[in-house]
Order: C-alpha cells, then structure tokens, then sequence
C-alpha cells in the first residue's frame, strides 16, 4: 500500500521542520553554553604563560610543558602588607596570570587588599570576574550595586572569617570602619578579572571625556566637572 503525494509531502515537510527546529536548539544550546563559560576552559594538564613571547592571543601564549618547572606555579609574597600611604588608604597585591604564570587557563586569580584605617576601596568593576572576598583582620563594610532599573545596593558590615559575593561586572567597594589597618583575600573566577575604577574611568580618560558630556550625565556645573578632574590626575 503506497501513501498518498500528500501525505508524504506532509511527511516530508514534518522532518524538515523538525531538523530546522534541531538545529535551532542546537545554536540555542551553544549560545548558553558560551554565556556561562568564564576564561577558556584548558585542554591539558597546564600551560604556563609565556611572558616573552611577541604572540598575541586571548590570554597568554604557553612554553614548552618540558620546561615548565615548579616555580612557575608558585608565588611567594601576600604574607607582605602593600603601601596604603594614598589619597584612599587602600592598595592591592593581585597575583593573575602575568605575575604567576602556571594560573594561565585555569581561569582563576588571588590578591591581597590592604586598607589602612578608614581606607576605602573605591567603587569599581572587574569586566571578567567575580569576586570572592574573605577579611582576614579588621572591619570592612562592603557593597554592591545591582544593575538597571533597580540599582539596588547590597550593603553588609564585615569581620574576620566573612565571606562575601561580588558578582562579575557589578560596582562595589570595600570600606575600612575601624581605626586600625584591615586585610582581606580576594578570589577571582578569571586568570585577568580587570579592573575598572569607576571615578578615574570619567574623570581622568585619555583622551578625557568632553565636559559637555560630564555635565549633563551628571547634573553638575561645568566646574564641578573641572575640579573633580584635576582630583583624579596623577
């Protein structure tokens, strides 16, 4: 028994929409998987950066796996306080892929935050990573800044042992609320979160952004504008 011209184009008609809709959810399905993915998943063991090599790729180029050597995945040094002695008491000792080359395409970094009393971490963004921040001494008061519409700031007051969440590309800061020095541990989900301070991004760019500009996103006189970048110049 033969089916009718009918019902095989219907029939036919029925797997091609069918192979069109697998392959939509396929392009869908590798659209997701990318949009979680952070730094580039290894395909080996390790590959220690090349910090010589004139090759530009994302990330840093690796050596000769033969000639990595055990100091290539240590680093000695966060047991050592950074200068604080600055405008906002806080310094920083980050230890990413360029300065500790076995961390290149494991997608991850560490860095040592030093505040001194009072000292503040400015707001600012990290493009490529969350952050996991962990106070070793001190009292910091940490926030977040949750994107548009509801710019909602999640503000905690924290001690030696806390833990807290910075989401990757939100705005935050750290704030020392005590009268003595205050260390904390921060890791990242990025072998080069990056680094965008929020203040010196508007006020000192290269080439600076046109006052005219400043002045009407921030509802402010043209010399307010002129003030708060001759603050932030080096």
């Amino acid at each position: 028994m033969h089916k009718s011209n009918s019902t095989i184009n219907i029939y036919s008609q029925g797997r091609k929409t069918m192979a069109k809709g697998g392959f939509v959810l396929a392009i869908l399905a590798l659209v997701a998987v990318q949009s979680l993915a952070g730094d580039p998943s290894p395909v080996q063991d390790f590959c220690v950066a090349d910090l010589k090599s004139e090759i530009f790729v994302n990330g840093l180029p690796c050596k000769n796996p033969e000639l990595a050597t055990p100091d290539d995945f240590f680093f000695a040094g966060l047991d050592k306080p950074s200068n604080t002695d600055n405008k906002v008491g806080f310094n920083v000792t980050l230890v990413n892929a360029a300065r500790l080359p076995g961390l290149n395409t494991l997608g991850v970094s560490i860095a040592r935050l030093d505040y001194a009393p009072y000292g503040l971490n400015p707001p600012h963004t990290h493009p490529r990573g969350t952050e996991v921040l962990t106070v070793i001494e001190g009292t910091l008061l940490a926030g977040f800044i949750s994107s548009n519409p509801d710019n909602k700031l999640f503000l905690k007051t924290l001690h030696p042992g806390d833990v807290f969440i910075f989401p990757v590309g939100l705005i935050h800061f750290q704030f020392n609320a005590g009268d003595s020095p205050a260390v904390a541990i921060a890791g990242f989900s990025s072998q080069n979160p990056g680094l965008i301070v929020i203040a010196d991004a508007l006020f000192d760019s290269s080439p600076p952004i046109p006052d005219d500009v400043l002045e009407k996103a921030l509802q402010v006189d043209k010399k307010i504008i002129e003030a708060l970048k001759a603050q932030h110049k080096v």
